[in-house]
């Protein structure tokens, strides 16, 4: 059974993808259409309680870009604990990573991405059709 989004939460989700910050905007088209890696990342999706700025569900990666004036150290450290109770690893880049280093934080993803295993396999329900596909 699958879990349901707050529809105030999902909302607010979808309203932000709407309007993404502009190192949001560049790092997203490094990872759209499963691009890097072949990783295929989401953005801005909720994640039990909280909205991931770009999330890898199948390694169960959340990638999180902090603003330049971003002083809420603590908060994040228990958000990122609450995430990786849920099976997740959290990693953070500054706005100026992003807009700056786009190389060294795509080098980043990837290594980080290598030591994470597949959480599950999900086989298609069921194969096409002979003549469909």
């Amino acid at each position: 059974m699958a879990l349901r989004i707050n529809a105030r939460r999902g909302a607010f989700a979808s309203a932000m993808r709407r309007e993404p910050t502009e190192p949001e905007k560049l790092l997203w088209r490094h990872l759209s259409n499963s691009q890097l890696n072949g990783l295929k990342f989401r953005r801005q999706t909720v994640v039990g309680t909280y909205i991931c700025d770009f999330c890898c569900p199948r390694i169960g990666l959340i990638v999180e870009i902090d603003g330049d004036t971003h002083v809420e150290e603590d908060r994040d450290r228990l958000r990122s604990q609450d995430l990786q109770k849920m099976g997740y690893l959290v990693i953070r880049f500054t706005n100026d990573d992003v807009m700056r280093n786009m190389d060294g934080v795509l080098t980043r993803i990837v290594q980080i991405a290598a030591t994470l295993p597949e959480r599950r396999y999900t086989p298609t329900p069921t194969p096409p059709l002979e003549g469909r596909g």
